[in-house]
Formats: C-alpha cells, sequence, structure tokens
C-alpha cells in the first residue's frame, strides 16, 4: 500500500473527538464562570487547608512561632499518648451504640409518618423542627433534661418508682446521655426515609396481603429492603458524623463549667483535637490527630460500602 493511497478517506473519528464547536465552547466558559465562586472557595477554604494541615501534622507549630519541620514525631507521639486510646474508645463506643438507635428511630418515626395521611405535612415540620435547634443549645438540654437531682428525665421516671441515674456525674452513664440526647435531631432522617417509603411501589403490599403476609413480613420483606438504599445513606452519613462529635457534649462536660470528674468519659477524639489546637496550641500535634481521624472515617467508610453490596438493593440490580 502506497503513502498516497493510506492519506486519503475520512479521518478517523478518534481524531475528531474532542473537538468543541463555537457554542459548546461559549457554553462551557460561560458554566466555569458561573461556578467560579464555588472552584475558588473550595480550592481557598476546603482544599489548601486540607493540604497545609498534611504539612503541618510533620511539624512543631504553636500558631505563634514558625512551623518546626519534625517528621513523623507527632506520629510516634500520638502512640504513646493515653489520651489519644481513651478519646478513640469514647468515639468509637459513642458511635457503635448511636449510629443503629438513629437509624432505627428514624425509621420507626417515618413509618409512623407514612400513615399519617393528610396531617403528614404538620407532622414532617413538626419532626424536622428540632433539627434546627443549635448545637450548643442542645448541649445545654442536656444538663436541663438529665440532671441527676432535678432533670425531667429522672422525675418522669420517679413516677414510676425508677430512680434513675446521675447522667451528667456518673462516668457509666455520660455517654447514654449523650446517645439519647443526640436523638433529638432525628427528623431530618425522618424526612429522607418519608420520602423513600412513598417511592415503594404499592402492587408489592397487594401482592404480599394476598398471599398472607402480616403488617412486620411487609416490613421486613419488602419495606426494608426497598428503601435500603435510602438506610444505607442514612448509616454511612451519621457514622461520619458521629466520629466528629463535639459540640453537645463539649458544651455540656468542658465548656459549662460541670465538675470535672465525668470529663473522661465524654472526652471525644474531636474534643481532644480541638483542645490540642486551641487551648494548648499544639497546632502541629492536632494536624496529625485530624489526618489519624480521616484514615479512620475513609476506613469504616470503605468497608461499609463493601458490605453495602450485599444488603442494598437498587432499582435495576440483577443480583
Amino acid at each position: 500500500m502506497t503513502a498516497s493511497s493510506t492519506s486519503t478517506g475520512p479521518r478517523p473519528a478518534r481524531l475528531r473527538r474532542g473537538r468543541y464547536s463555537r457554542s459548546q465552547k461559549q457554553d462551557i466558559r460561560a458554566a466555569l464562570l458561573f461556578i467560579s465562586p464555588w472552584i475558588l472557595g473550595f480550592l481557598i477554604f476546603t482544599a489548601w487547608p486540607v493540604i497545609y494541615s498534611a504539612y503541618l501534622s510533620l511539624t512543631d507549630y504553636d500558631v505563634i512561632n514558625a512551623p518546626n519541620f519534625i517528621g513523623l514525631d507527632n506520629y510516634r507521639e500520638l502512640l504513646a499518648d493515653p489520651k489519644i486510646a481513651l478519646s478513640l474508645w469514647n468515639t468509637l463506643y459513642f458511635t457503635l451504640i448511636q449510629v443503629p438507635v438513629y437509624v432505627v428511630v428514624s425509621l420507626a418515626f417515618a413509618l409512623l409518618l407514612n400513615q399519617a395521611g393528610r396531617s403528614a405535612g404538620f407532622f414532617r415540620t413538626a419532626f424536622f423542627l428540632p433539627k434546627m435547634t443549635p448545637p450548643v443549645a442542645v448541649g445545654i438540654l442536656l444538663l436541663l433534661l438529665f440532671n441527676g437531682q432535678s432533670g425531667l428525665i429522672n422525675t418522669v421516671l420517679g413516677w414510676f418508682g425508677i430512680a434513675g441515674p446521675a447522667w451528667t456525674t456518673d462516668p457509666d452513664w455520660v455517654k447514654p446521655g449523650l446517645i439519647l440526647i443526640s436523638l433529638w435531631s432525628v427528623g431530618s432522617s425522618v424526612i429522607i426515609l418519608l420520602a423513600a417509603l412513598r417511592n415503594v411501589p404499592t402492587e408489592l403490599y397487594d401482592s404480599a396481603r394476598v398471599d398472607g403476609a402480616n403488617w412486620w413480613q411487609q416490613t421486613l420483606k419488602i419495606t426494608v429492603p426497598m428503601i435500603s438504599g435510602s438506610i444505607f445513606f442514612i448509616f454511612i452519613v451519621h457514622s461520619i458524623a458521629a466520629f466528629q462529635t463535639f459540640s453537645e457534649a463539649y458544651t455540656a462536660f468542658f465548656g459549662s463549667g460541670n465538675s470535672t470528674y465525668s470529663n473522661d468519659a465524654a472526652l471525644f477524639y474531636a474534643i481532644y483535637l480541638f483542645q490540642q489546637a486551641f487551648e494548648y496550641l499544639h497546632m502541629g500535634y492536632a494536624s496529625a490527630m485530624a489526618w489519624v481521624l480521616f484514615v479512620i472515617i475513609l476506613v469504616i467508610t470503605l468497608i461499609q460500602m463493601k458490605v453495602s453490596k450485599r444488603f442494598v438493593y437498587l432499582e435495576g440490580d440483577q443480583r
């Protein structure tokens, strides 16, 4: 075959790919212009701080003086710090109990709201309003509701002859109290699950009733599998949030002048990180703590994503 014969004929499509018309280029420029504020905000306030914190984690930095590069010393110190192990245990304990309870309570309320009929709009608003409460106010609310002597929770338990525990001073009850007060903000998850419930085909329930399935069987075999994607989303999001628990616990046990002997039970990882960074000005050490937390959350999320393939139903899934 001659060289001249190879140059004839239409140009391969792969060479024409990636070319844009003038109008398409204008659309792309317009789109980039519109999203440029977000891009700049992300680069300046998110990407750069994350990258810089990785550098600071390798330095001795107290905010006042220039960072002094020390390599992996901060990470070695993490391994020897007993409060790291304590705060990680408190955070893990809180997460392992709070997240499943949060999801179950959210699902229970969503199932109730799904039967509300015309009044569902009012109840959706009522359930969501507590979510608007500032976290600091929720921390103060914890002290008022769970006060061992005069709190509302123990008062109600006393009506039934039950002596309530010292929620805010007994180390064994500090984290259960925080778990219970965290249910104050289930409203957003209830709304998400309610929307998912409304999308479950009614034909499935009709067929199940014909086959003699009761409400419980329909819930387990139809409702939960059909909304498993939404449940998994809530599970992931609140697992990440639980590992970063800070505001309520800090307000109740570290920022209110509360007695100090219960503080170790409420010393979550994010609180200890905050103390190192802004109370002791160990910014390099705190940056190392932040990256360790990032890796922990990343690993747990990847595990959850892997496990979800066996339990989460997606529309069109042929498994």
